[in-house]
């Protein structure tokens, strides 16, 4: 029976770990023997340099791959992994009003509070990110990274009445109420996500045909944040993580310094945000904690 969080109790939050572990070794095994390229970013990023693993407070695991990576990954998943594992993105279900796509672990549960009503299948999950080429003038790369964003948002105000903001005051209330006054709106005309979602995927292939110095993923809360040159992602390296081989950028070094400033440092404890559940559900795996590898 799925139950109902607010926050972790420490022992489910490391089964939740445990089980993520085990997604991204099934990830990485099925990348190694199809030679596919990937690489861990974001927060996953950090916890390999800094902790070795996880962030102790972090819930998720997050991979990015190229275009060209990204599209091989999916047809080979579908194919080889759909005994355990479900693909959730905008392509499989047109109501997922995000831009990243899940690898998500069949028979379990993990709904965020946000997507409490959201008519998708959510498991737990591995969080993938594809980023693309983007354009090497400045001006024309902000120019399109700004559009996508904007159908990327769009996207989920389809779904959410409130996004999740990690800021408060009076911007947050403005945001909060014409976020509401949208989404209202797209309910009324029964608009789903999938219309932005194409609107934004033709912008951020535009480039896709071009050997460009950099790619991006342009839907994070804020844009420009994921902007990586490929000679930093590649020939990407292994690290220890959790036990685990996986794939980092070559130079994570200035990935994360460019993304994140001082990166070593720890952050206070009003700002280590991680996304515990509405409902949370092990399934089969409830009875497994301590005992995945």
């Amino acid at each position: 029976m799925a139950e109902i969080y607010k926050d972790y109790a420490p022992e489910v939050l490391k089964h939740l770990q445990e089980l993520e572990l085990e997604i991204l070794k099934d990830f990485c095994n099925l990348c190694e023997e199809y030679n596919i390229d990937y690489f861990g970013v974001g927060g996953t990023s950090i916890g390999a340099v800094r902790h070795g693993g996880f962030i102790p407070w972090d819930d998720d695991i997050d991979i990015g791959l190229l275009r060209k990576d990204f599209d091989r990954f999916i047809k080979i998943a579908k194919k080889k992994m759909g005994d355990k594992y479900e693909i959730l993105n905008a392509e499989t279900d047109c109501n997922y009003p995000l831009m990243s796509t899940r690898l998500m672990l069949k028979g379990t549960e993990f709904r965020e509070e946000c997507f409490r009503k959201l008519p998708c299948k959510m498991g737990i999950f591995l969080d993938i990110y594809c980023f693309d080429n983007i354009s090497n003038n400045k001006i024309k790369m902000r120019i399109q990274g700004a559009r996508a964003w904007f159908w990327g948002k769009l996207m989920v105000l389809c779904a959410v009445d409130e996004p999740v903001l990690y800021f408060g005051g009076w911007e947050k209330k403005i945001i909060l109420l014409v976020s509401k006054v949208i989404h209202n709106i797209f309910m009324m005309l029964n608009i789903t996500p999938n219309v932005f979602y194409k609107r934004a995927k033709k912008i951020i292939l535009k480039y896709s045909k071009y050997k460009t110095k950099n790619v991006a993923y342009f839907f994070d809360p804020t844009p420009y944040t994921s902007i990586i040159s490929v000679s930093d992602i590649c020939p990407t390296k292994k690290m220890q993580y959790a036990g685990l081989e996986v794939r980092f950028p070559s130079n994570i070094e200035e990935y994360l310094k460019n993304r994140y400033g001082n990166y070593m440092e720890l952050p206070p404890k009003d700002k280590r945000h991680n996304h515990p559940p509405y409902r949370l559900d092990f399934g089969i795996y409830n009875n497994k904690r301590g005992e995945i590898n």
